[in-house]
């Protein structure tokens, strides 16, 4: 969802509109996060936990929450004049993988959101970008009460590629997530450039 054309009268750029994901396992703060940084009302499909659910969805570490994503979270941020991110938010149990595939189609890259209580839960969404080729920045959302891990030692616990980008984050905070969102632009601007100089190459 790259949108940058050329205005045949001027020459100027038109306003550049990116689309970004935001995964990582179920109850990590995806939702919450799309909620704080958007500057519009945010779409959002959650539906309350059912006793049925509980049989499939792994709910240790998040036993107070009760509701779940069940299609997407979308919200819009501006990064600067011209600049704006799409931000779609991926549902995080395994039984809805299957809206990653749609989601993902056209998306510059993704913020995998990690909580070091339970730093497993995001191995799937690693897996997923590093197949694809597409790059993504691991934030780690830093709950109260969870113990406090640095940058590098998450990169390790989680065998992420020399360069990948970890930074540690509030989901609930829109400054912080906004350096997570620029941090990401940033490393994927970067990656889509090697790749396109290693194809003239």
């Amino acid at each position: 969802m790259v949108s940058e054309q050329s205005d045949t009268t001027g020459g100027d750029t038109a306003p550049l509109a990116l689309k970004i994901l935001v995964a990582g396992g179920f109850g990590v703060g995806k939702t919450t996060m799309v909620g704080a940084v958007s500057e519009i009302k945010p779409l959002r499909t959650e539906e309350l936990l059912s006793a049925a659910g509980q049989t499939v969805d792994d709910t240790d570490g998040v036993d107070q929450k009760v509701t779940t994503t069940v299609a997407m979270d979308f919200g819009r941020i501006t990064i600067r004049s011209g600049l704006s991110l799409y931000l779609f938010g991926t549902p995080g149990q395994d039984r809805f993988w299957f809206l990653w595939d749609e989601l993902s189609q056209g998306a510059l890259g993704a913020v995998v959101l990690a909580d070091t209580r339970r730093l497993e839960d995001c191995f799937p969404a690693v897996d997923y970008f590093e197949h694809r080729h597409i790059p993504f920045v691991v934030a780690v959302n830093c709950f109260v009460g969870s113990r406090t891990y640095g940058a590098q030692d998450v990169s390790r616990a989680l065998d992420l590629d020399s360069g990948t980008p970890v930074v540690l984050c509030d989901a609930r905070d829109r400054a912080s997530g906004k350096e997570v969102l620029i941090r990401l632009v940033e490393y994927a601007g970067r990656m889509h450039t090697a790749r396109l100089l290693d194809s003239v190459g």
